[in-house]
């Protein structure tokens, strides 16, 4: 799993990574710094549109604020009037008639005693207003109150009533009333306010509306905020907030005081119309581009990097690599349109492989000069110990001592068998190693066939895995099985139960590093007697010695066993000068030694 991970975290450290990683470091304070001016700017004209949609609201009920604010002050002026002739309904009612008359701006005005009877009024006739919402409101709070009427006593229009309390000596006698129409105030809606989509109410502290579209007032739900009510807006007062309408729309509202205390205006606006929405579409817009303009510095800053770094490495990479693997044909090409400092690298790499071909070449023809003058040594030793072997068997002819004779002969045989190791040697294919069983398996042959005769019946057996040595350890190998061979056959016999002799020689590995000779032959019924000079087994010895190893015999009834394990040494690839003098100077020891 670590190694899994280890894996694919090895982009990380690529030139690209690592520059996008330190470029988006060096941009992270500019990105910061501009999201954050831009959120901030944001901010600031999301208040001002805020604000904005406020003083909107605050300047479409500025008309109805004065209209409603001079009715007040108009109540609170008629008292004084209405007190010194209060006794006198008729002087009352004319004076109010002709304040009336004189002005547009108020279609009634009255005074209504406690008791509900209204016998000052402007129109002249006595009235009693016990039902109507004016009268009950002021009964329940008398104070000052600004209360609608869907349908007024005058005229059946609506009307909205503007109301004082009348006191005498703090005895409250009733309260003074002005009427507006409920048109007049709307108008004062659509001269200043006239934006498609926006609406405006006007409404009282109990949530009463004083005047809006006939529109609004019917479809109420679609102007106010979703689970809202008029008299719970009082709290919003002054300020601006997005809601969803009962019928699914979102809105900004705004709520301002038209009268402290008494009435309130709702203004109901788009997000389109606001502006509120747009806004928030720069917040969003702001973040977008701080991280649009990271992801294109980052590409922009990697192609760079690709176009005028990675791209140049990567042929150069490939050059080597191809160099690497022996693709040598020609030269790599300089890379001139790569930067100065890489092309720099680039014609240094195509010196450095046009002087390391020079040298590989020259090399190797003094190795192939080397080898085939060490080859042919190997072939002269060979000539001259197959020369030598002649001569000692020339002598033997004209030997009569049969002692002298099997002397000669012996001689004979590790002469010869000297000559098979040096004919392997010019014949390999590499110097610094030999095919061990070849050379054995040819020096058993050789010699079987030296030890045939008709009156002699013998069984020779090989079972030889194929092992590569090296010369150090090739030579004593071989010369020790010539030896361990040659006294198994002098004294191999029958053995009972058997019709022939033999002898079974076995080379074979014995785990990754080491490997077994054993040399086995039959022991016969009576055990051969023949003199012997000793020379063999310590010639066994000497090369058991130079192979680390020892040997042990193991026999029985019928077998002789020569046992012998030792270490494979590893062959590594020498130069050809170490070469020569390693199998040079082998040939020299193995030659004084014998």
């Amino acid at each position: 799993m670590l190694g899994k991970l280890t894996e694919a975290l090895q982009f990380s450290k690529g030139l690209g990574f690592r520059l996008a990683a330190l470029l988006s470091v060096a941009i992270l304070p500019i990105g910061l710094m501009s999201l954050i001016q831009t959120m901030y700017l944001s901010g600031e004209a999301e208040r001002s549109a805020e604000t904005a949609i406020v003083g909107r609201t605050g300047a479409a009920a500025a008309g109805e604020r004065a209209l409603l604010q001079g009715a007040l002050g108009t109540a609170d002026a008629l008292g004084p009037a209405i007190l010194r002739e209060i006794d006198n309904p008729k002087v009352c009612s004319d004076m109010l008639r002709s304040f009336v008359e004189r002005g547009a701006t108020y279609v009634y005005a009255s005074f209504v005693q406690l008791n509900g009877k209204s016998t000052c009024n402007s129109g002249g006739v006595e009235r009693d207003m016990r039902g109507f919402a004016t009268y009950e409101h002021f009964i329940a709070n008398p104070t000052t109150m600004v209360v609608p009427m869907r349908q007024g006593s005058i005229g059946g229009k609506p009307v909205v009533v503007v109301a004082q309390p009348l006191y005498r000596d703090r005895e409250l006698l009733g309260y003074v009333g002005v009427w507006l129409s409920q048109e007049l105030l709307q108008s004062t809606h659509s001269s200043i306010y006239g934006t498609r989509g926006a609406r405006t109410i006007t409404f009282n502290a109990e949530g009463d509306i004083l005047s809006a579209d006939e529109e609004v007032i019917s479809e109420i739900g679609g102007a106010l905020p979703r689970n809202e009510t008029l008299s719970s807006l009082i709290s919003r007062a002054e300020s601006t907030f997005t809601d969803v309408t009962a019928a699914g729309e979102q809105r900004v509202f705004a709520v301002v005081s038209v009268v402290p205390g008494l009435v309130y205006a709702l203004g109901s606006y788009s997000t389109q119309e606001a502006g509120v929405q747009g806004y928030r579409v720069t917040k969003l817009t702001a973040v977008l581009f701080a991280i649009a303009l990271w992801a294109v510095s980052l590409g922009v800053a990697y192609y760079a990097v690709y176009r005028l770094v990675l791209r140049h490495v990567r042929e150069l990479r490939s050059q080597m690599r191809r160099f690497a693997v022996g693709d040598r044909a020609a030269p790599p090409r300089i890379m001139e349109d790569a930067p100065t400092e890489i092309a720099d690298v680039s014609r240094t790499f195509h010196n450095m492989v046009r002087i390391l071909n020079r040298d590989e070449a020259a090399l190797e023809a003094a190795i192939d000069e080397k080898t085939v003058l060490l080859k042919e040594v190997h072939h002269r030793v060979k000539n001259n110990l197959q020369l030598i072997a002649s001569i000692i068997s020339m002598q033997g002819r004209v030997i009569e001592d049969d002692d002298a004779k099997r002397v000669l002969r012996s001689v004979q045989d590790r002469v010869a068998s000297l000559a098979s190791i040096y004919k392997n040697l010019y014949q390999a294919e590499h110097l610094e190693s030999v095919d061990a069983d070849r050379l054995i398996s040819e020096i058993i042959n050789q010699m079987t066939r030296a030890s045939s005769s008709p009156d002699r019946q013998l069984h020779v057996e090989t079972e030889l895995t194929p092992l590569i040595l090296q010369p150090d350890q090739a030579v004593p190998l071989t010369l020790l099985t010539n030896e361990a061979f040659t006294n198994a056959l002098k004294y191999a016999g029958v053995p009972p139960g058997h019709r022939q002799a033999w002898v079974r020689v076995r080379l074979t590995r014995e785990g990754d590093d080491h490997a077994r000779l054993e040399v086995t032959n039959s022991i016969g019924a009576q055990e051969q007697t023949m003199d012997g000079t000793g020379l063999g087994s310590q010639l066994i010895e000497a090369f058991a010695m130079q192979l680390d190893g020892e040997a042990q015999i193991i026999t029985s009834d019928t077998e002789y066993t020569l046992s012998l394990v030792f270490r494979i040494e590893e062959i590594t690839p020498l130069p050809v000068e170490d070469r020569t003098f390693v199998v040079l100077t082998s040939a020299a020891r193995d030659g004084a030694r014998h």
